[in-house]
């Protein structure tokens, strides 16, 4: 049976800090989450001119992971778990915050110095409340040690977490079964997806422009979420294109999701918030 769309979620400007803005489809006014879905941050393509020195600095997060695809560019991630890390276009990083983290991120120094071009995905996975509290855990996974799906001339989509297609990513860390692959479509291209029944299945367009069941023209920037009935869809690239692929388990718990916390209730929230303010995610020199 053939998946229906449910929201087609478009992109939008978002400041997540006073100089940084990134675009936004998740959430979305039209859908809040997709439970373990959180947010979807779609950073750049920006600029980094020589000399420059601008990345966000050490902030929190509690109960949920944190997921950078990078696109391109070289970027740095520092923790309070001692984890010191370079990402480079391709790579990603999967960062458990599990009860309590600190982390800094942004440009790496040798960008800094020469300038270039930088870009990245970032997704919020949510987690079991029976696992909010448990220890941080971070896994960074390079671009040369994700399998490819759909191995055919012009597209080139890569496994980072889950099973597909007989193989299996190399993210170990996520607590429930999450699907995620990156990466392109060249023009003309045709590829068909079958996923699990009841999952929540999403698309999201980064670059180019594609068409869904040789029906549904979605642009760049566009987040398609399909509803969880049926099994399978055609995804056809109508110029270059750039896509995450997402399909989780449901996380059938209520979220309570605020600044850089993703709890069950709003009191948990609360609860971050304060230990936060008293010094109980511990300090970070970035």
């Amino acid at each position: 049976m053939k998946k229906n769309i449910a929201h087609i979620l478009a992109g939008r400007s978002k400041n997540i800090t006073p100089t940084e803005t990134v675009i936004q489809p998740l959430p979305h006014a039209d859908l809040r989450f997709a439970n373990p879905f959180i947010v979807l941050h779609h950073g750049g393509p920006d600029t980094v001119p020589p000399g420059s020195d601008d990345r966000l600095p050490p902030h929190p997060h509690r109960g949920f992971a944190p997921v950078t695809f990078q696109l391109q560019g070289q970027a740095h991630h520092k923790d309070t778990e001692g984890n010191d890390q370079l990402i480079n276009g391709g790579d990603a990083q999967w960062m458990f915050a599990g009860k309590a983290i600190l982390h800094s991120e942004g440009p790496s120094a040798q960008m800094h110095t020469d300038g270039g071009t930088i870009e990245f995905l970032q997704l919020w996975v949510n987690v079991p409340a029976a696992h909010k509290w448990d220890d941080p855990r971070y896994q960074f996974v390079p671009k040369a040690d994700m399998p490819r799906i759909f191995e055919q001339d012009g597209v080139n989509l890569r496994l980072v977490s889950g099973q597909f297609e007989g193989k299996t990513g190399p993210v170990n860390i996520s607590f429930t079964p999450v699907i995620s692959a990156v990466g392109e479509i060249a023009n003309g291209k045709e590829i068909e997806f079958n996923v699990t029944e009841d999952y929540w299945t999403l698309l999201y367009v980064a670059h180019g422009r594609v068409t869904i069941d040789d029906i549904t023209p979605v642009a760049e920037h566009n987040l398609i979420v399909f509803d969880r009935k049926g099994t399978h869809f055609s995804v056809a690239a109508n110029e270059d294109s750039q896509i995450l692929f997402l399909s989780a388990e449901v996380i059938d718990e209520p979220v309570a999701a605020k600044d850089n916390f993703v709890m069950n209730t709003k009191e948990e929230v609360d609860q971050a918030m304060e230990d936060y303010k008293n010094g109980r995610f511990g300090t970070l020199d970035y």
